[in-house]
């Protein structure tokens, strides 16, 4: 079960990759598992020394209490201090901003594959679609020329 946000690649040029674990509770666990958490409109901000997901959408497991329970609420990220300190430094020092990429489960444990990434201009976003529909007009002449 993996669930990955959509356009991300599109939107941003990712530098680096780092995996998070998530602070969740026992129905949201489980609602992760059945693959019912959404990435739209998710962010990583960086507050003290402490980082966190918002804006991440889990939906409520339909078998627990519904009272109470928030599903846009602001999740802690579980990474090293020095993992966090390098972050912190690397988005002061220069544009870059952190990204949810996917978000899965290894070994029993759900995890977050974060990217420390650069946002893209709109004209190398039309260079890059312009550049793949090119390669793949390629493609299609090779595939044809086969007699």
């Amino acid at each position: 079960m993996k669930i990955v946000k959509p356009r991300v690649f599109h939107d941003y040029t990712i530098l680096e990759t780092l995996e998070a674990g998530l602070r969740l509770t026992g129905p949201e666990v489980k609602s992760v598992r059945g693959g019912r958490m959404s990435l739209d409109g998710a962010y990583i901000k960086i507050i003290g020394s402490e980082i966190y997901l918002l804006n991440a959408q889990i939906f409520p497991y339909p078998f627990a209490r519904p009272e109470g329970y928030e599903s846009k609420r602001t999740r802690k990220l579980l990474l090293h201090k020095r993992e966090i300190i390098s972050l912190k430094t690397k988005i002061s020092a220069s544009a870059l901003t952190l990204v949810p990429l996917e978000c899965y489960i290894t070994h029993g444990f759900i995890k977050l594959k974060i990217g420390l990434a650069k946002g893209k201009r709109e004209y190398e976003k039309r260079e890059k679609i312009k550049k793949k529909d090119m390669e793949r007009d390629v493609q299609r002449e090779l595939r044809g020329k086969k007699d």
